[in-house]
């Protein structure tokens, strides 16, 4: 049985739970991170020692980082629908996937945890008001590139990038701050309603 090591609450420990929901995997979960067991300790550190979630068992082999465990789960469980075989439609996927964790994360960390999280160290308002300008930035990327596929992220059709990018403008319309018109944004938001993964584990009312 596949085990999930982190919290629901966890956006990244979502990107995992709902690419089980895409593949049709059964798992058991352990919660873990704040609030939760306490990730620094010596138990945890073995399997990530970076003391962060997820992580993953799939029998003897562990792993941790969110997106290198949703790729590893797509291609071990035959999830060709959503991460496809050939290269470049893989590698089309996959700019995307890269592009949330590098460029997009970094834009709005500052701000969510100064309005979400009401962090003490993120209080500054000028670099929240950077934040937020910089997350709008990238977010008019996002929507430019679903005026340009008219569906989803990487194409026409339902992919694993659309699963971190779907967190992560959950996560921007569920801050306060104010949110430009993004016709196309909307439009794909309502469009993954009809998938399970998306209403267990994205709009599910956690940002």
């Amino acid at each position: 049985m596949l085990q999930i090591l982190g919290k629901t609450s966890s956006i990244n420990v979502r990107k995992v739970l709902w690419t089980c929901a895409e593949l049709g995997l059964s798992f058991e979960q352990e919660d873990w991170g704040a609030g939760f067991r306490a990730t620094d300790v010596a138990e945890f550190r073995a399997l990530n020692p970076n003391a962060m979630v997820p992580v993953i068992r799939d029998g003897d082999f562990v792993l941790w980082e969110s997106n290198s465990i949703i790729r590893y789960l797509a291609g071990r469980y035959h999830g060709e629908a959503i991460y496809p075989g050939d290269p470049c439609e893989r590698a089309r996927c996959d700019q995307w996937i890269d592009w949330q964790a590098s460029e997009l994360n970094r834009s709005w960390s500052y701000a969510f945890l100064a309005l979400v999280r009401h962090s003490p160290a993120h209080q500054d308002q000028q670099q929240i008001a950077l934040s937020c300008a910089n997350w709008t930035k990238h977010m008019a990327i996002i929507e430019g590139q679903l005026e340009r596929t008219g569906a989803f992220i990487a194409g026409q059709t339902f992919s694993l990038a659309d699963i971190p990018i779907a967190l992560s403008v959950n996560r921007w319309l569920d801050t306060p701050l104010q949110h430009e018109d993004f016709p196309a944004v909307s439009a794909y938001m309502a469009r993954l309603t009809g998938r399970e993964g998306y209403r267990d584990y994205c709009r599910n009312g956690t940002p």
